[in-house]
């Protein structure tokens, strides 16, 4: 999930805006967290699932 999308419960504002004090520090907490941090474990199996078929279907093309 981004930033901007979400709404602080404390200004009712977004929390991309950084309006107050919670906002600011929710929005330097998702940010050093990562782009993987906002996926859910579902996609993150999905992911992996994904790019070891792919990987398999690459080394079978090649040897072939």
């Amino acid at each position: 999930m981004t930033c901007d999308r979400l709404v602080c419960a404390n200004c009712a504002g977004p929390v991309s805006e950084g309006r107050c004090a919670v906002c600011r520090a929710h929005r330097a907490r998702m940010q050093r967290e990562g782009p993987f941090a906002a996926l859910s474990p579902t996609a993150l199996i999905a992911l992996l699932i994904t790019l070891i078929t792919v990987a398999l279907l690459a080394q079978r093309v090649a040897t072939a």
